[in-house]
C-alpha cells in the first residue's frame, strides 16, 4: 500500500501490524499533516461483525481525551478498505521498549501507572458504548449535571 491514497490518505511506511489491521503513517494531504492510520485486513473489511465492532472501538475511542491515549481523527471506507485514522505519536512501542529484558521496576511503575490512568478512563465510557448509548453525550450530560 506504500504510496497508494486511502481517501485522503497517502501512506507513507508500515509501522506496525497485528490481527487487527497493519499501521501506516500518512500523510493528511488536507491539511498537511502526519498520521497514523489503521486498515483492516481484507478478510475483515468483508466480515460485517468485525466491521461493526471496527466501526464501535472508533466511536468510542473517538469519545476519550486523554494524555495517555491517542486522538481518534477520522474513520471510513475506502474502495472497500475500512480504516480509522488516529494522532500520530513519535516514540517506540512498549513491546520495543521492553524487548527481552525486564525493565526497571522505576520505568515499570511509571508507565503501569499512565496504563491505569487511561484504562480507566476508557472503561468509564465501556457501560455507554455496550449498551448502544452514545459515550461522548454521556460524558458530557455527566459534566453538566456535575458528576
Amino acid at each position: 500500500m506504500i504510496g497508494q491514497t486511502v481517501s485522503h490518505y497517502r501512506i507513507i511506511e508500515v509501522l506496525d501490524g497485528g490481527g487487527m489491521g497493519i499501521v501506516y503513517r500518512a500523510e493528511d494531504t488536507r491539511l498537511g499533516r502526519q498520521v497514523a492510520i489503521k486498515v483492516l485486513p481484507p478478510d475483515l473489511s468483508r466480515d460485517s461483525q468485525a466491521v461493526e465492532r471496527f466501526e464501535r472501538e472508533a466511536r468510542v475511542a473517538s469519545s476519550l481525551n486523554h494524555p495517555h491515549i491517542c486522538t481518534l481523527y477520522d474513520v471510513g471506507d475506502h474502495d472497500g478498505k475500512q480504516f480509522v485514522v488516529m494522532e500520530l505519536l513519535d516514540g517506540e512501542t512498549l513491546k520495543r521498549r521492553i524487548g527481552d529484558k525486564p525493565m526497571p521496576f522505576d520505568e515499570l511503575l511509571e508507565v503501569a501507572i499512565h496504563v491505569a490512568d487511561a484504562r480507566d478512563q476508557a472503561a468509564q465510557l465501556r457501560p455507554a458504548a455496550r449498551a448502544g448509548k452514545d459515550p461522548l453525550a454521556e460524558r458530557q450530560r455527566g459534566k453538566r449535571r456535575g458528576d
